[in-house]
């Protein structure tokens, strides 16, 4: 994620700058080997890992001579997170610069056609849109709204704000939802009434608000004015979607004068429908929504129209329940509303697209092989060419001579590069936000490839210790991702670091099986109603082509652990494959299939994948069902689960404690009651990296 010479010309540099800016930097980009830190003297910890700085959201200026972005610290201690908006002039050989509107709380920096830069902040009691006209020395407050903006988008003339508040749907408008709000925080009862599903999802009960959108029109002064018109009235579903959209998932037209989002109506299908449709909307007619992706039943989202207005660029799947399908990308021409698919026969998922500054590109981001790369397709005869090697893309914006791009790696965290548009030149480093890891000795990764299920090239990564002696053996920590359509690429994790491991003194093993992702699309559809064949079948090759490529793997100590997909798999491997295994860790993985197809909240995830719902595919549900091996359970296993899990709820974490302790297998239950399906508090992953961390010591060693 150097200096500021001339180039701040006309800002007040006293108050632009609250804090001493970051270290000069290094050139070069991150790799998946570390050799010179692997002669350091002290090894990458996972108390290093959870007190680094996570760089995030960066954001390019119209004329490309600035970067924003955000930059979190985690105080240990304290047990709490803050975050801050720094910026950097991408001339010269200038420092960045904390901006002193962060002062008071700033996040979500966008900047706006003009070169103004906007922002959320709750200094004045409740979020809501900023804006600062001096890059970030001082700020004005745009929207006064009676409840929190969680997303917002600029039109291009920088006259109108539109913005997503969580409503009462059936509220006459915002005021009356407002009042409602109040009504129901101050009455005795606590009862709530639900008539629908979806009553809770990911770590949060239902509230009956949705997410919808308003426009508001701003003055000469900067300030929005007037009542705010809420444009999708009547609209029963959520706009961004829950819990993790943003403003990518809404834009203005360029005229500004309506909106185009994606969404899904909710009414009783929303808990197992993926039929997200791009809707748009003129702010004259609220609530009068055309459908524009009406044929497609799958995902539609992601709505960018080219730099002439001329063409809606978008992603969409083609399987209707199926939320791991490949993301294709679609051209609409937005006179006659003729839409044709580009780069056809590229098989892999696009991310998040940035139209070029004439029109005739699209760049995206997606994985590729334990890589997440940055692509750019032409537009006009659908031609894909990859524009980084190495690394995990996580983030991207153009500048008039090249791209800015955030990257992290295996032995890595985020920061932030330059590379010039098609230039074989190494990329050009811009910060470093974490120079204490410089020090730090980590683990040499290697991507490795062996023979899987069915024949087919399956690729996994060995790390070798960090204090790795040649000659000599050292136990293993078996990672296994979840998903199960993810991967254990070359990206920096604050959750699941191999890093870590290797830090402690472990090789590490981690196997992309079949159902993985950046590996082409059939390979990610061949774990569907597989659960339990061939992923193991891949881990059970890795884990043989592996020791027998890296002898100093240490075979007879070794340790299985997976979370989520990776902990169901634990599960199974405690019935079906335990005899390489000293130990066992499951976080938050699933015991019981049937009871998962009824529990979780998200019924299009158990549905596709054990192809039909519990009563009319039971003998699926029953066919990899961990419950059905218990009594070949032997080795000792730590679980992990955390009450706010409503993804997999924490009711399968202790019926696996009770499956083992009930049979006199050592076990441990370690409890959250304040974590969802992952671990976030600071002191809450010490405890938990101390606990299973202790749990390999004792069972496989240093």
């Amino acid at each position: 994620m150097r200096r500021l010479p001339h180039l701040l010309s006309g800002l007040s540099a006293a108050a632009l700058l609250t804090a001493t800016a970051l270290p000069a930097l290094a050139e070069g980009a991150p790799a998946a080997t570390a050799a010179s830190a692997a002669a350091a003297s002290n090894a990458f910890t996972y108390q290093d890992m959870i007190s680094a700085n996570r760089l995030g959201d960066p954001q390019v200026s119209p004329d490309g001579e600035w970067v924003v972005y955000s930059l979190t610290q985690t105080d240990v201690a304290a047990n709490k997170r803050s975050s801050a908006l720094y910026i950097l002039s991408l001339k010269g050989e200038a420092q960045p610069q904390k901006l002193a509107i962060s002062e008071g709380g700033a996040n979500t920096a966008r900047w706006g056609d003009d070169g103004k830069l906007y922002f959320l902040s709750s200094r004045s009691g409740s979020s809501q849109v900023w804006v600062s006209a001096d890059k970030g020395a001082t700020a004005t407050q745009v929207t006064a709204l009676p409840t929190d903006v969680n997303a917002y988008r600029i039109n291009g003339a920088g006259d109108a704000v539109a913005v997503s508040l969580a409503v009462y749907p059936d509220a006459a408008d915002l005021n009356a939802s407002v009042a409602r709000g109040k009504t129901e925080a101050e009455r005795k009862s606590t009862g709530q009434v639900y008539d629908r599903m979806f009553v809770r999802h990911w770590d949060t009960w239902n509230d009956h608000t949705q997410n919808h959108l308003f426009v508001q029109s701003i003055g000469a002064d900067g300030k929005a004015g007037g009542e705010p018109v809420w444009v999708t009235k009547g609209f029963d579903g959520d706009t961004p979607s829950k819990p993790f959209g943003d403003e990518s998932e809404f834009t203005f037209a360029p005229d500004g004068q309506s909106l185009v989002f994606s969404a899904r109506k909710a009414g009783n299908s929303e808990p197992w429908s993926t039929n997200f449709d791009l809707y748009q909307v003129a702010v004259s007619a609220p609530g009068q929504l055309t459908n524009l992706t009406e044929a497609n039943p799958a995902w539609d989202t992601g709505p960018v129209f080219s730099p002439d207005g001329q063409t809606l660029a978008y992603r969409a799947m083609a399987r209707p329940g199926f939320e791991a399908d490949k993301y294709s990308i679609f051209l609409r021409d937005v006179a006659t509303g003729q839409t044709r698919q580009i780069a056809a026969n590229w098989d892999r998922s696009a991310d998040t697209l940035q139209w070029s500054k004439d029109g005739n590109t699209l760049y995206t981001t997606a994985g590729d092989v334990g890589q997440t790369r940055l692509f750019a397709i032409d537009a006009r005869n659908g031609v894909v060419t990859p524009l980084t090697s190495e690394g995990h893309v996580g983030a991207f914006g153009q500048t008039p001579s090249g791209f800015v791009f955030a990257m992290d790696s295996l032995t890595s965290p985020s920061d932030l590069y330059f590379k010039t548009w098609r230039g074989r030149e190494m990329p050009r480093r811009l910060t470093n936000v974490n120079p204490q890891l410089a020090t730090k000795a980590f683990g040499e990764a290697e991507q490795f490839s062996f023979p899987g299920w069915n024949n087919e090239t399956v690729h996994g990564y060995v790390i070798k210790p960090a204090n790795y002696v040649k000659g000599q053996k050292y136990p293993v920590a078996f990672l296994i991702h979840g998903g199960p359509q993810g991967s254990f690429g070359n990206s920096w994790s604050y959750r699941w670091n191999p890093g870590t491991y290797a830090g402690a003194g472990y090789a590490v093993v981690m196997i992309d099986f079949h159902g993985s992702t950046g590996y082409g699309q059939d390979f990610t559809d061949a774990i569907s109603q597989h659960w339990g064949d061939r992923p193991l079948e891949d881990l059970q090759k890795g884990w043989a082509a592996a020791q027998k490529q890296y002898p100093f793997l240490n075979g007879d100590k070794a340790c299985a652990l997976g979370a989520s997909y990776g902990g169901f798999m634990v599960n199974w491997i405690a019935g079906n494959w335990n005899e390489p295994w000293k130990c066992l860790v499951n976080h938050d993985g699933v015991f019981d299939q049937r009871m998962m197809g009824y529990a979780t909240e998200e019924l299009w995830f158990t549905e596709w994948e054990q192809g039909g719902t519990p009563y009319e595919k039971a003998a699926n549900y029953e066919k990899f069902n961990p419950v059905n091996h218990v009594s070949d359970w032997k080795k000792p296993i730590l679980i992990v689960h955390g009450q706010l899990d409503y993804r997999i709820p924490v009711e399968q974490g202790l019926a696996a404690f009770t499956a083992a302790q009930r049979q006199g297998i050592e076990s441990k239950f370690l409890y959250f009651p304040d974590e969802n399906h992952w671990v976030l508090k600071p002191q809450n992953s010490v405890q938990w990296h101390d606990t299973v961390n202790g749990w390999l010591k004792q069972h496989i060693g240093e």
